[in-house]
């Protein structure tokens, strides 16, 4: 019977965990073994009686619980030190393969199979397993909240015997899972909304949300097949930012939302703009921390402008840990139990199922997923495009320079 092991996740600013008592019955229920690490649920407040009166054993050394799993699911990727540990078995988390091409090697180096939580596809199938929109909808929902809180007034109409308060005015770029969520919140608290996106197909889901769409003729836009925006050029970009400047300084809120799949998000936001704005109003940056739409935003922390403060924090679901530990556990169960062998009790490794086909990261010593393959392969074209740096070694007073050669990635 094979075990599938939950270990504490390691970092201090990561409050979500990947199952709940009530998901340890599910995967019982398949043939499944389920071990978690003492302590799992501490930062959701849930004790370790809890998960073992549901049907999981409680194991006190992180290591004994790596060495005898068959499959491990977290929400952040274990540290690299710890691989070592998983020769041959499967290991599934956020793994920001498009980013952090060490790791990604390091899975290979220690013949780990890794699926990406990120790479699972946008399709109808898949959306029981989608994590990445499933956290992004409570982000939206974070973002206006935390917006709200920095505002110095209110968001809805209020007419009183003192007088008539005129309701916020909030903008939202970007009409992704996010943004549609955050023009969803922002109108039930009673804010007038507009939104934008490059994307014209979406201009009626956010008319149905009671918003207003802002109309920017950027020429030809259009989507992938995964339903995300594809990259504008210099020229549209320009022009965007202009067109959206004036309904910028008119808002209260503005919430930016803009990320392109496997690439750095565009900059929506100049520094010119914000100064124009209204002391006291806010933005909120949600790609600060990969980049940022907002120039100014600093990554995981707070700033202000000319009175106009931008939040760039990130980490926007652990601010609704319960909820999104509850959504992100339902999402690695669906997951699993789609490739579970209901004979051999094991996840069955498929790769040529569509989900893992784009999903699978590393597999028996390679990496095996072509988009992955094709975005390093680029990477390194680039890095080997760049001609060697000079450099200076000194001898008294005597001095040479030297060229060294750029490594390139395997």
């Amino acid at each position: 019977m094979s075990i599938i092991a939950f270990p504490c996740e390691t970092l201090i600013t990561e409050k979500r965990c990947s199952l709940l008592p009530a998901n340890v019955k599910a995967y019982c229920l398949m043939g499944a073994q389920v071990h978690i690490e003492q302590g799992f649920g501490a930062r959701l407040n849930i004790s370790d009686q809890e998960y073992s009166d549901a049907g999981a054993t409680v194991v006190q050394s992180r290591q004994e619980l790596l060495t005898n799993a068959d499959l491990v699911l977290t929400v952040d990727k274990l540290p690299e030190s710890q691989l070592r540990y998983l020769n041959g078995k499967v290991v599934v988390s956020f793994l920001d393969p498009f980013n952090d091409v060490s790791y990604v090697q390091c899975l290979k180096k220690h013949n780990v199979t890794s699926i990406s939580m990120e790479m699972i596809p946008r399709s109808t199938r898949c959306q029981k397993m989608d994590a990445l929109s499933s956290q992004a909808s409570l982000a939206g929902y974070v973002m206006v909240a935390k917006a709200v809180s920095e505002l110095n007034r209110i968001l809805p109409m209020m007419m009183t015997a003192a007088g008539t308060i005129k309701p916020a005015k909030v903008f939202i770029i970007g009409a992704g899972v996010a943004g549609l969520q955050a023009i969803a919140t922002a109108k039930r608290l009673g804010a007038t909304v507009t939104a934008f996106d490059t994307r014209s197909v979406v201009a009626e889901q956010v008319r149905s949300l009671g918003a207003k769409f802002l109309e920017i003729d950027l020429g030809e836009t259009g989507q992938t097949n995964q339903g995300y925006a594809t990259a504008l050029t210099a020229e549209q970009l320009a022009r965007q930012q202009a067109e959206q400047e004036k309904c910028i300084i008119d808002s209260d809120i503005v919430i930016t939302t803009a990320q392109l799949f496997g690439r750095k998000p565009p900059r929506l936001i100049n520094k010119q703009t914000i100064e124009r704005m209204k002391p006291g109003s806010v933005v909120v940056d949600m790609a600060a921390k990969s980049g940022g739409n907002v120039e100014g935003s600093i990554p995981g922390d707070y700033t202000l402008i000319n009175g106009v403060t931008i939040i760039g924090t990130g980490n926007w679901t652990n601010d609704v840990a319960y909820n999104a530990s509850q959504m992100y556990a339902n999402n690695l169960f669906n997951l699993v139990n789609e490739f579970w062998s209901a004979e051999q009790h094991l996840f069955a490794v498929e790769l040529e199922d569509d989900i893992q086909a784009n999903a699978v990261i590393t597999h028996a010593g390679n990496i095996v997923n072509t988009l992955i393959q094709n975005h390093y392969l680029e990477l390194n074209m680039a890095q080997e495009s760049i001609p060697p740096k000079p450099s200076i070694t000194t001898s008294g007073e005597n001095i040479t320079a030297k060229a060294e050669p750029v490594g390139s990635m395997s």
